[in-house]
C-alpha cells in the first residue's frame, strides 16, 4: 500500500488497495506514528533527507515486479524485516523511496486499541461500526461509518469477539471489579452462543480470591503480561494478510526457505543451522554409518537408553543386570543387579540423577545414579512391569504392567502412588510428552490410549489391526512414532485420524522392536529389525536412507540416539552386543 493513499496503488492480485476498501478519513491522515509488530515508526507525510541531495523515486519509474514476485509485496516484507532487525531508519527510508506503507492507519490503530485495552474501539475497527464517541486513544472512527477491516474468508467474526471480550472479562477480573466482569459474561460472552465448556469455565473464575489466583487457574498471565500481544497475534490470524502481514513473516519464509532445503538432503545431520548463501547439501561421508565399537555382554540385550546430557549409556535385557557405560571411554560405570529376573526397560529421570528399571520381576526400582544403589523397589501386582516413563518435572514417574488388574499408575521417586488409572489395558509400552501434556500407552490388544497428563483423564484411544511393540512423542510434542508389525507410522497426536508418514522396510514379524527418532533436530527414524539390521529413514519425506549391517544374528532389539552427540547412536540385540 502506498504511503500517499490520493495516488493510485499497485497490489497483489491485480486489486486496486485502498484501506477497508474505502477512502481513508482525514484523521487517518493526520496519524504522526503507528505501531507496527511491536515497532514505532513514522509514515503518512513523513519526510526523510536522503543522502548526496537525492529525492524519493517515483513506483512508476520501477516495474510491478522484481524476479517474478509482486514488488509491493516484497518492498513491504522488506520494510517489515528491517524493523524486526531494528533498522528503524532503514525502514523510514524504504518507506519514503518505495511509496509503499506497512499497514494502514486502520491496522495501526487497531494494534494500539488491543494493547491499551481500549475493547469497544478494537470491535469497532476489526468489525466496523457507527459510532459518535471514540472511546479514548488513537480512533479513525471519527463519527462515521466504518467498514472494518478485511477479514480471512470464512473467519467466524463471533469466535474473534468471543476472544476479545474474554480478554476484557479477564482484565475485568484482575482489577477485582466482578461487577463489570459478571455484565460482560451475561450481555456480551453468553450472546454469542460460543464454546459452552468455555463460558462454564471463565464463569468458575468469578471466585478466585487474587489476581494470582485467577492467572494460576486460567493459564493467563494479566493485563500487564504478554496476553494482549497473544490476542493480537491470535487476531492477526483471521484478518487478510495483505491488510496485515504476519508478524516476522519475511523471517518466517526464509524458515520455510531452509526446511525445504532440509527436507530434500537425504543426510542431513548437522546442529549448525544450513546457509541462507547456497544451497545445502550433506556429504554421505558425514553420517554415521560404520560401528566403531563393539560391547559384548552375557546375554541377549532387549533395552538401551542415553542420558540425557549423553554421558551413560544404560543397557538390559535377559541378563537380569543393568549395564552402565560411560560414553567418553565405554567403561562400565554400574552394573546393577537387584532384580532377580529379565529386565525389559530403564528410563533416565530429567536431571539424569536417577533411574527407573522394569522387570519381569514384577517390581521397578530407582536407583541413585551417583551411587549405583537401589533407592526403592515398587511392587507391581502378578505380571511382568514393561515400561516407565518421568513427567518432565521429574517429579514422579509413570510405570506400565502386563497385570490388567495393576497395569498403570504414577509414582513419585520414593515409591508413593499418586495415582492409579482404572482402565483395565495392559500395557506394553508407554511415553509422557516433553511438554507434559499427553501420556500415551499401547497395549498388547493393538490399541493406542492418550490420555490427559494433567487431568488423567482419557482423551481418546485408538484401535489397530497390527501389533504395536514401541511408541515414542517427537521433542515438539506433535508427534508420536508407533511401531507396528508391518511399520512405523507417525502419528499427529492432536489429530490422530490421519496417518502423517509411513516407514516400511524393517522386519518384526512377532518380536518387540523399537525405534526412535534422531539426528538433528529429529530429522531422522531409526529403527532395529528382526533382519540383523538398523533401518534409517527420512522422517519428512520417508525415504529408507540406509539399512546398516553390523549384528551378527537374531533381531536388533532396540536402537537409541544420543541427544548430545548427532553421530552417535547405538543398537542392541540377540547377539549379546552393544554397537556403537
Amino acid at each position: 500500500m502506498r504511503v500517499d493513499s490520493d495516488k493510485p496503488n499497485s497490489s497483489s492480485n491485480g486489486t486496486r488497495y485502498h484501506a477497508n476498501g474505502s477512502s481513508m478519513p482525514s484523521v487517518q491522515k493526520n496519524l504522526a506514528t503507528v505501531a507496527s509488530n511491536g515497532y514505532s515508526y513514522s509514515m503518512n507525510g513523513h519526510s526523510s533527507s536522503f543522502t548526496n541531495g537525492s529525492t524519493a523515486l517515483s513506483t512508476k519509474t520501477r516495474p510491478p515486479t522484481f524476479f517474478g514476485h509482486d514488488r509491493e509485496e516484497v518492498s513491504r516484507l522488506l520494510i517489515q524485516a528491517l524493523n524486526d532487525l531494528g533498522y528503524h531508519d532503514a525502514s523510514n527510508r524504504l518507506v519514503q523511496e518505495s511509496g509503499y506503507e506497512l499497514e494502514t492507519p486502520s491496522v495501526a490503530a487497531l494494534r494500539h486499541a488491543i494493547l491499551a485495552g481500549e475493547w469497544s474501539e478494537a470491535e469497532a475497527l476489526l468489525f466496523g461500526s457507527q459510532r459518535s464517541d471514540d472511546g479514548g486513544g488513537v480512533s479513525i472512527t471519527n463519527g462515521s461509518h466504518h467498514d472494518g477491516l478485511v477479514l480471512a474468508e470464512g473467519v467466524d467474526k463471533d469466535g474473534l469477539r468471543f476472544l476479545l471480550r474474554k480478554q476484557k472479562y479477564l482484565e475485568l477480573l484482575e482489577d477485582r471489579d466482578h461487577g463489570g466482569a459478571l455484565m460482560v459474561l451475561r450481555q456480551e460472552l453468553t450472546p454469542l452462543h460460543q464454546d459452552v465448556g468455555q463460558l462454564h469455565i471463565l464463569s468458575g473464575l468469578m471466585v478466585c480470591q487474587s489476581p494470582e489466583e485467577l492467572k494460576a487457574q486460567a493459564s493467563w498471565d494479566g493485563a500487564q503480561g504478554s496476553s494482549r500481544n497473544f490476542l493480537l497475534a491470535e487476531l492477526s490470524k483471521s484478518i487478510s494478510p495483505s491488510v496485515m502481514i504476519p508478524d516476522h513473516r519475511l523471517a518466517a519464509l526464509l524458515d520455510q526457505v531452509k526446511q525445504s532445503q532440509i527436507s530434500r538432503c537425504v543426510y542431513h545431520n548437522p546442529t549448525t543451522s544450513p546457509s541462507l548463501f547456497s544451497d545445502h547439501v550433506c556429504d554421505r561421508s558425514q553420517f554415521p554409518l560404520q560401528a566403531i565399537l563393539t560391547l559384548p555382554q552375557s546375554d541377549e540385550i532387549w533395552y538401551l537408553e542415553f542420558s540425557h546430557d549423553g554421558r551413560r549409556l544404560a543397557t538390559c535385557g535377559q541378563d537380569s543386570t543393568i549395564t552402565v557405560y560411560d560414553t567418553l571411554d565405554f567403561e562400565v560405570r554400574y552394573t546393577l543387579t537387584d532384580h532377580t529376573k529379565p529386565i525389559t526397560y530403564v528410563s533416565w529421570s530429567p536431571d539424569d540423577s536417577k533411574l527407573v528399571s522394569c522387570s519381569f520381576d514384577h517390581t521397578a526400582k530407582v536407583w541413585d545414579m551417583s551411587s549405583g544403589q537401589c533407592l526403592n523397589t515398587i511392587d507391581h501386582g502378578e505380571q511382568p512391569v514393561t515400561s516407565a516413563a518421568w513427567a518432565p518435572d521429574g517429579r514422579s514417574f509413570v510405570t506400565g504392567s502386563m497385570d490388567n488388574q495393576f497395569t498403570l499408575h504414577l509414582w513419585d521417586p520414593s515409591g508413593g502412588n499418586i495415582h492409579s488409572w482404572t482402565n483395565k489395558r495392559r500395557v506394553q509400552d508407554l511415553t509422557i510428552s516433553p511438554d507434559g501434556q499427553r501420556l500415551v500407552t499401547i497395549s498388547p490388544e493393538k490399541q493406542i490410549s492418550v490420555y490427559n497428563f494433567v487431568t488423567w483423564e482419557e482423551e481418546y484411544t485408538m484401535q489397530f489391526k497390527s501389533d504395536l511393540t514401541c511408541v515414542n512423542i517427537s521433542r515438539d510434542s506433535k508427534y508420536m512414532l508407533v511401531n507396528m508389525a508391518e511399520e512405523l507410522q507417525l502419528i499427529d497426536i492432536n489429530n490422530p485420524t490421519e496417518t502423517v508418514r509411513r516407514f516400511h522396510g524393517q522386519k518384526q514379524g512377532g518380536w518387540i522392536i523399537r525405534s526412535c527418532f534422531g539426528g538433528a533436530d529429529e530429522n531422522l527414524v531409526i529403527s532395529g529389525s528382526g533382519d540383523s539390521k538398523v533401518h534409517i529413514w527420512h522422517k519428512e519425506n520417508g525415504t529408507l536412507i540406509e539399512t546398516l549391517s553390523g549384528h551378527s544374528g537374531g533381531c536388533v532389539s532396540c536402537v537409541a540416539w544420543n541427544p548430545a552427540d548427532t553421530c552417535m547412536f547405538a543398537s542392541v540385540g540377540d547377539d549379546k552386543k552393544v554397537k556403537m
